[in-house]
Order: C-alpha cells, then structure tokens, then sequence
C-alpha cells in the first residue's frame, strides 16, 4: 500500500473504534464557569493500543480509545482543551517508517491544540520536525528554546492564548538541557534558555501583561530528580516560580494518581500533573471560575 493511503486510511479506522472511559476524582467543587484541561504527555508513537498477551499493559492506551474519550468529555463540556508535553515521536516502528507524519495527523484529527517540544521530537533532527509541521494542525509552544539560526525561527512561539467562555488561558511550553541528551547534529543551532528565569518571565507577561485567569507551562523537564537535587524539575520549578497555576508534565514518565500540589515563592498552591508515557492514561483537570473570572476550585481525574 502506498505511504500516503495507508497513513490517510489509519488515521480514519483508529479514529471510528471506539473504547471506553474511566474516571477517578481528586476534589470536588463548583463554579460559575468551567474548563476542562485534557492532557498527555510522552505518547512515543504508540498508536495502536497494547498487546493483549502484553506483561504490563495489557489492551490499554492507543489512538482509538483515547478519540472515543475526548469526543465524550467535549460533549460534557465544550470548554475543554487539549494539550501535550512532549516526546510525541520515537518509539514504535510508525515513527521509523513515517517520521513523525502519522501521529501530527491523527493529533490534529484529535483536534489538540497545543504541545510543547520533547528531546526525542529531534530525532530525526530540526529538520525532520520541520518537515513534518504542516501536518500538525495544532500550536507548538517552547520558551526556552531559541531557535532563531534555525529553520524553526518564527515557527514556534514561546506562548499561545485561548479563550473558553470568556476565560483566557496563557500556555507556555519549556524543553530539557538538548546538550548531553541529544547529538549536536540533531538539533544544531537551538539555543538553551535557563527555564526558571524564562517561566517567571513568561507567566508575568500572561498574567500581568496578558491578563489571562489561568497559566499552564507545558513541561518537558521531569517531574522530580532525588539524586540530582540541583537539576530542574517540575517541582523545582514550581516553588521558584509564580504565577503559574498548572505545570503539565513529562519526560520522566511519571504517573501520578493526583496532581501533586506545591506552594510557590509566594506560597500559593501549584498543580504539578504527569500521567506516565505510551498514551496509556489522559489527564484531566476541571478548573472552576466564579462570575469576576477568579478561580475558586479544581477537580482531577484519570482517563484509561
């Protein structure tokens, strides 16, 4: 079968099959106006769902089953947005064979609306993604990336604004130290930018600037790094940072139940979310606003 037709007609079957949801709360709580943050991270090219003689996740994730919950909770609630932190590419033989063009396919058939940029969405280098961009229908966002002696200049913002039922939402997105972790020649003359200092900038502009109710950072820097008590993380960035009041997660694969919260330097509290890696779980975050726009609450779930 020829690459463009298979590609078309495997976005369509794994869009129509459907799979079942499954929610578990963290809170409970009400408000005047809500938006519903849907969120993954760490996808890795899966597409199809799990084996079912698999030793670890039996039947679980794929494209299919993810479309059938998102479709159910846009209906919930049309104030919903999707977002993702990173690492779509690498990790099944999609990738090898279509470097990158099937899953920006099926993202945008998703309706995504915005991700940020992993360390293994280079490798098949800057040009390869760039290649690859009008097949994503949807933003990249990424602060802490220049990438301005790149082909990517102008190509990436380091922040995007959406507006659900009055209430604007400022996303900005940060990547992890590329030196070290990925080959020079992968992503060449990308510039990295101290992410602590770059996200108080970001999240003052939004919110003082911008005026937006609610700041998310998409997140590929890792949830936490006990051994390395000096290297950035999520957590890291959260007590030193305000502003913020959702940082969606990845790289380090981290499931977590809840969002774990965290007091900024300012001492307000910080949702920090990750759910794992493969499209196994889609995150979900209910925030509640009163009718002068301040958020008042959250709920959380876990989509499977």
């Amino acid at each position: 079968m020829k690459r463009r037709a298979f590609v078309k007609q495997t976005a369509v079957a794994s869009l129509v099959t459907l799979g079942g949801v499954g929610l578990s709360s963290f809170s409970a709580s009400s408000g005047a106006k809500k938006i519903t943050i849907l969120h993954t991270n760490d996808v890795h090219s899966h597409i199809d769902p799990f084996d079912p003689k698999d030793g670890k996740y039996p039947n679980m994730g794929g494209v299919a089953r993810r479309a059938s919950i998102i479709e159910k909770i846009r209906q919930e609630n049309p104030n919903t947005i999707l977002l993702d932190a990173g690492d779509i590419f690498q990790g099944t033989p999609y990738f090898n064979f279509y470097g990158g063009e099937l899953e920006f396919k099926l993202m945008s058939m998703l309706k995504y609306d915005i991700s940020t940029i992993g360390n293994h969405d280079f490798d098949n280098g800057i040009n390869g993604f760039y290649a690859q961009l009008p097949n994503a229908q949807f933003k990249f966002v990424s602060a802490n990336y220049d990438f301005t002696d790149t082909v990517m200049n102008t190509l990436v913002k380091p922040y995007e604004i959406l507006i659900r039922d009055g209430i604007r939402i400022g996303v900005f997105g940060l990547g992890i130290q590329l030196e070290g972790l990925v080959m020079k020649d992968l992503y060449k003359e990308t510039k990295y930018l101290n992410p602590i200092e770059i996200a108080q900038d970001m999240s003052t502009t939004l919110k003082k600037e911008e005026k937006c109710d609610l700041v998310i950072c998409l997140s590929h820097l890792g949830y936490d790094y006990k051994n390395e008590p000096d290297r950035v993380s999520d957590l890291i960035l959260a007590r030193n940072t305000e502003n913020i009041d959702l940082i969606i997660g990845g790289h380090t694969h981290t499931f977590l139940e809840q969002p774990t919260k965290v007091q900024n330097r300012k001492g307000n509290n910080v949702l920090v979310n990750q759910v794992g890696c493969y499209g196994l779980y889609l995150g979900r975050i209910d925030f509640y606003f009163d009718s002068q726009k301040n958020k008042t609450s959250e709920d959380s779930f876990i989509s499977i």
